[in-house]
Parts: structure tokens; C-alpha cells; sequence
């Protein structure tokens, strides 16, 4: 009988790696502290819960990295985007999901799997060594035992950043008289999104308001720890420069609104949170303020006066190791190379890269199990790509959490004329994912 693989961590790299490994007939001990233990953001002890958002962003792969790398993960049988797929609710051209729905059907997969067997425990230091393939992917909330006992390996502090989950309102409490139903530019679908309108006035009242707000206090090692650009707190977008939310989640531009026949100085989206459309998700809108003030200050918003919170938003610490100083290029630790990581403990950044990355680890420890080299997808796909900039592409004095985006692909030479550049990396990571799909 094949030895199995252990996953510490049930997130969405967790899961996927389960789901890729048991799939390919390696039995897997799926080992997930929540159940057990609960974390400061997540609410249930369901698999590949998903916290801060409920969209995986774009799904265009033509135009989009984040597409892309869906098309990719869905050519290798992904367990995550087939749940997604399942569990989408409108949201134009982004792939949003109904996160309880996403959550329950990963689980449920999983649980059924032969080959999968999920322990409910939590891992408070390195595996010891009869664990001869393991698979860390205990994200950015990894409990402080299990941190520390990393700290001590690699002889690497690990870093740290903040990220902010947004609100959720429910949508009977929405004033649609004021609110209007659109997609930026129409595009996805007329009514994939809630806008709610401001003038010059409204948003500097509003930018006024968010300023002086009472935020939540750091702990004393929080105090230097930087956010992620992807994941600011809308009040911390302000205080960069009054109109930086202008010309971010809150830009108007692509809408016209249907009581006036004109663009609003502001808008704020809300993007549709589960299957039955009785929750929205306030898209862009990360804080930490306290919740009695962000009740305040988010029903100065029009069409939100009086608006009733599912869920207020929250700021948690994340954290994640310096890949590219300790990782090799299949994910192994090289201090303990039986050991791999993935998800966002390795820096990459968002659900998608998270189970991606899960996905590529799993596939290595897989071709190791089957007595074959583990071969890294090409840089020039997306998957490879992500891979590249998190285990030696990107500066490791610098190293950040980080999207996939084209900007992280290799050149094409000679250089396609600027309307040309993404048709012409798409297609060829289109062939040479096909190429590696061949002998991976």
C-alpha cells in the first residue's frame, strides 16, 4: 500500500492538495485544527471556509491572470473551482460564491473520498520524522505553536501583514429608491452588483467621517506590521489621500445612474454573498474600525441608512514565511525537505493562488509517492508563474504577498504590439501547460 501524504490545514490549499493526492490514489490524513480549536476570523469548522471575501475574482481567461490560472486549475481537476463553479452567484465576469454552499460542498467531497481521512487535531510543532511527506498549508492565521516550532527550523523570522475582512448587510434592509442594480460598464450582467451613489458632498462628509472614526487598538507586536495592498481597510485608504478610494472600490466610472442620467462623484458596489441573494458584501470596504462605528459611519452611505449588518468587518494578523530564502522550487522546506508548503503561509496571495499553490504541492509529493521527479509547471503558465515569483522570482529582502498577474510571466520575444501582449501569453500558456500536463 502506497504511504500516505500528511495535510496540516483543511483551508482551500489544504483541501485542494487532499483532493489532488487522494485522487491519484494516495491515502491522505487531513489534519484540521478548527472543530477543536477556532481562529480570530473564521466562524465555522467547515473546510476551505472562506473568510474576507466571497469572490474568487475574475474568471475571463483571455483578458485576466486570475481567469487564467482558473482555466488551468480547472484542465487539472480542481476540487476548489469545481465547488465554485457549483456554488456561484452572480457577480459579472468575476467568479463569486456562495460561501456556505462552497464551504459545505469541499467538505463533503472530502469526507466521502476513500482515500481521505480528516482528523480533527491540532499540530503544535514539526511532523515528526515517520512523516516522511507532509504538506503544511495552515494559512495566515497558523496557530503560534506550530509557527514557532517553523521559526525554529528554518532560522527565518516570519513575516507578517494585516488583512481586513468587509462587511456583510442584508438586502431587505437596502433602499433600492436610491441603490441601483448594475455591473461597471454592464459587463457580467445588468444586475450583478448594488450601487449606492454619493455627490461631492456625501463622499467628503463620508471621507470625514471615516477618518475620525474609532478604530480597533494594536497589540504591542502588531505595531509595525504592514497591510497588504490587495486587502486595505477603506480608512486606511483615506488616510493615504482623500480621493484614493475615489479612484479604488469606490470609483464610478463604467456607471451611469438611472435617476439622474449622470455619474456619481462616488459609488458604493455591493456584491451579492450567497446563493439566495438575501446577503451583499460590501466590495472593497475592509475595516477596522469598531463595530458601533462602522454602523455609524456605513449608514451615512445612500441607500444604506438603514442597513442591517449579517456580519461587521474585522481586522486579523496574517502570516506567511520567506519563500523564496526557504523554499526550492517543488515547494520543499530545504531545512526539512520532506516537509512542503502551500496556500498563503508561502506568500502568495487570494483564495485561488492559495489552492493553487495547494494543487502544485500536492502534484510534486504525488510524482515523489509514484517514485517519479516532481517537475515544476513552466514560468510561462500562470500556475508556473505564481510558483516562479514565490520560491525565487521575487526579491527576498522585499518579498510580499502577491496576486497572480501577467506582470509575474516571462517576456515574449520579439515583444507583440501592446494591444497583442495578453492574447499572445495566453496562448502560449495555453500550449505549454498542455506540454506539462503531458509529463508531469
Amino acid at each position: 500500500m502506497t504511504q500516505e501524504i500528511h495535510i496540516i490545514g483543511g483551508g482551500l490549499a489544504g483541501s485542494e492538495a487532499a483532493w489532488q493526492a487522494a485522487e491519484a490514489g494516495i491515502p491522505v490524513i487531513l489534519h484540521e485544527m478548527r472543530g477543536v480549536h477556532g481562529t480570530d476570523a473564521h466562524r465555522t469548522d467547515g473546510l476551505a471556509e472562506l473568510v474576507c471575501s466571497n469572490s474568487f475574482r475574475s474568471d475571463d481567461p483571455d483578458n485576466n491572470a486570475v481567469g487564467l490560472i482558473h482555466q488551468e486549475m480547472r484542465a487539472l481537476g480542481s476540487l476548489v473551482m469545481r465547488e465554485a463553479d457549483k456554488a456561484r452567484v452572480p457577480a459579472g465576469s468575476a467568479l463569486a460564491v456562495d460561501r456556505d454552499i462552497f464551504s459545505a460542498g469541499v467538505t463533503a467531497a472530502l469526507a466521502a473520498h476513500p482515500n481521505v481521512t480528516i482528523v480533527r487535531e491540532m499540530i503544535t510543532g514539526l511532523p515528526p520524522a515517520e512523516w516522511d511527506s507532509v504538506i503544511i498549508a495552515t494559512g495566515p492565521l497558523t496557530a503560534e505553536p506550530l509557527a514557532h516550532a517553523i521559526r525554529e527550523v528554518t532560522g527565518e523570522d516570519a513575516l507578517a501583514f494585516f488583512d481586513a475582512i468587509a462587511p456583510v448587510i442584508h438586502f431587505e434592509s437596502i433602499d433600492l429608491g436610491t441603490a441601483w442594480f448594475q455591473s461597471r460598464w454592464d459587463k457580467g450582467g445588468a444586475k450583478d452588483y448594488l450601487n449606492c451613489p454619493m455627490d461631492k458632498a456625501q463622499y467628503e462628509a463620508f471621507i470625514d467621517a471615516l477618518l475620525a472614526a474609532e478604530k480597533t487598538s494594536y497589540k504591542e507586536w502588531e505595531a509595525n506590521t504592514p497591510y497588504f495592498d490587495g486587502c486595505m481597510p477603506i480608512e486606511v485608504m483615506a488616510e493615504r489621500g482623500r480621493d484614493t478610494p475615489r479612484f479604488g472600490p469606490m470609483k464610478p466610472v463604467g456607471l451611469t445612474n438611472p435617476a439622474t442620467g449622470k455619474r456619481a462623484w462616488a459609488v458604493v458596489q455591493l456584491r451579492q454573498d450567497n446563493a439566495s441573494g438575501t446577503l451583499w458584501n460590501m466590495v472593497g470596504f475592509q475595516t477596522k474600525m469598531k463595530h458601533a462605528e462602522q454602523v455609524r459611519v456605513f449608514r451615512t452611505i445612500p441607500g444604506l441608512e438603514n442597513a442591517q449588518f449579517a456580519r461587521l468587518g474585522g481586522l486579523h494578523r496574517n502570516t506567511f514565511i520567506k519563500s523564496p530564502v526557504l523554499l526550492d522550487q517543488t515547494l520543499r522546506l530545504k531545512a526539512r525537505p520532506a516537509i512542503r508548503f502551500a496556500g498563503q503561509i508561502t506568500g502568495c496571495e487570494g483564495y485561488v493562488e492559495s489552492a493553487a499553490v495547494g494543487l502544485m504541492a500536492a502534484r510534486f509529493a504525488i510524482a515523489e509517492r509514484q517514485g517519479r521527479d516532481p517537475v515544476p509547471p513552466p514560468a510561462t503558465t500562470a500556475l508556473g508563474a505564481l510558483l516562479h515569483h514565490i520560491t525565487g522570482g521575487a526579491e527576498a529582502a522585499t518579498f510580499q504577498p502577491m496576486n497572480v498577474n501577467f506582470g509575474l510571466f516571462p517576456a515574449i520575444e520579439p515583444a507583440p504590439k501592446k494591444d497583442q501582449r495578453k492574447p499572445a501569453l495566453v496562448a502560449r500558456a495555453r500550449a505549454d501547460l498542455a506540454a506539462w500536463m503531458q509529463v508531469a
